[in-house]
């Protein structure tokens, strides 16, 4: 199996799996997430890691992400390199405000049965019927829909690449993403297909778990309204979860979708 591909099944496995059951995780640390200047920049780690903020797995899949600049314009990545455990690349912050960076994966996942075997397959809706073999039994396929983001502000915070696509979990910051400070409360919003997303749960856990025994993580629930609120015990960067499942599925083979939103913050020292 290529780097490539195992790459991409890690991630697809990373943002479909519940909180729960995620023995990786997949991540983006930007170098900074506030700056200022006349020529910034900032260099962005991507990988799925046992540990935070580590690369100890695979790298992540650059061909998957997409990042927004403050005037709601999708900007290029520059000088991207992929290696064995983690991916790197630059972002020239050229406009005012914040720009939104996202790891975005939308397919689907099968298990079936082969000649008494059990197999599985990751990969797009399209290729369900060529690379499902004809006489494979107890198909089951399910729809997998994921975002892995981060936020980075040149200067004075803006809101305008955070609106959502409307698909899938996304966060809607109401106290802004890079504007974090530990001991204080901040508060969000979640949405599922734009609607406010009630009653799911937010996970969140500090990074450097390598060098403690437990993953201290704490978390909220979200209210009707889909907001929550999160109070960070310290500095640092932070590493946020949530998932969902439902049948509201846009493939015709699925008979379940599966969602999964994650973020990594930064929390500022009072």
């Amino acid at each position: 199996m290529s780097l490539r591909s195992l790459s991409l099944s890690a991630l697809a496995l990373a943002l479909c799996l519940p909180f729960a059951a995620q023995a990786h995780k997949m991540w983006m640390v930007p170098s900074a997430t506030n700056v200022s200047g006349a020529d910034p920049w900032v260099t962005v780690d991507a990988a799925v890691s046992n540990d935070l903020f580590f690369p100890d797995h695979v790298p992540g899949d650059l061909s998957r992400l997409v990042i927004t600049a403050p005037d709601g314009q999708p900007v290029k990545a520059e000088n991207s390199v992929t290696g064995k455990y983690r991916s790197v690349f630059d972002v020239h912050l050229t406009q005012q405000g914040t720009y939104k960076l996202a790891l975005v994966n939308a397919g689907v996942f099968a298990s079936y049965e082969l000649n008494g075997e059990k197999k599985r397959w990751r990969g797009d809706a399209a290729n369900i019927a060529k690379d499902i073999p004809a006489g494979a039994k107890n198909v089951e396929v399910n729809e997998s829909i994921g975002r892995v983001e981060t936020f980075v502000t040149n200067g004075k915070p803006s809101a305008a690449a955070l609106k959502p696509s409307g698909k899938g979990l996304e966060l809607v910051p109401v106290t802004h993403v890079t504007d974090l400070v530990a001991g204080e409360g901040a508060i969000f919003q979640l949405l599922l297909d734009g609607k406010p997303a009630g009653d799911v749960k937010v996970t969140a856990i500090a990074g450097a778990t390598r060098y403690r025994n437990a993953q201290d993580e704490f978390a909220a629930t979200t209210g009707k309204d889909g907001k929550f609120t999160l109070t960070w015990p310290k500095p640092g960067m932070y590493w946020i979860n949530a998932s969902a499942q439902d049948d509201k599925t846009s493939v015709k083979q699925a008979k379940q979708r599966r969602l999964s939103y994650t973020a990594t913050l930064e929390v500022l020292p009072q």
